[in-house]
């Protein structure tokens, strides 16, 4: 077995950040809400923690070799890996 590497500060820190954005957001709202509803609410969350956040990112395929653009728009968060000040 390997041993793990100790998570970067920053990292931490950014995780912590999401992880309370999204229990907030889910302690607000409660379950049965279309997506869209949540990931705005969370997108604001998390700037509110002064992270940059973007949301609905256009993602290439690769399929077959063959890069397909503009792919399908992610729902994943794309976050800075440290605070801003």
């Amino acid at each position: 077995m390997t041993p793990f590497e100790p998570v970067p500060d920053d990292v931490e820190r950014v995780a912590k950040a999401v992880v309370d954005a999204a229990y907030r957001v889910h302690k607000a709202l409660g379950p049965g809400l279309l997506e869209s509803v949540y990931e705005v609410c969370l997108a604001h969350e998390i700037r509110q923690r002064k992270l940059l956040v973007a949301t609905q990112v256009a993602l290439p395929v690769v399929y077959n070799g063959a890069k397909l653009v503009p792919g399908c728009d992610s729902t994943c968060w794309w976050l800075t890996a440290s605070l801003r000040k």
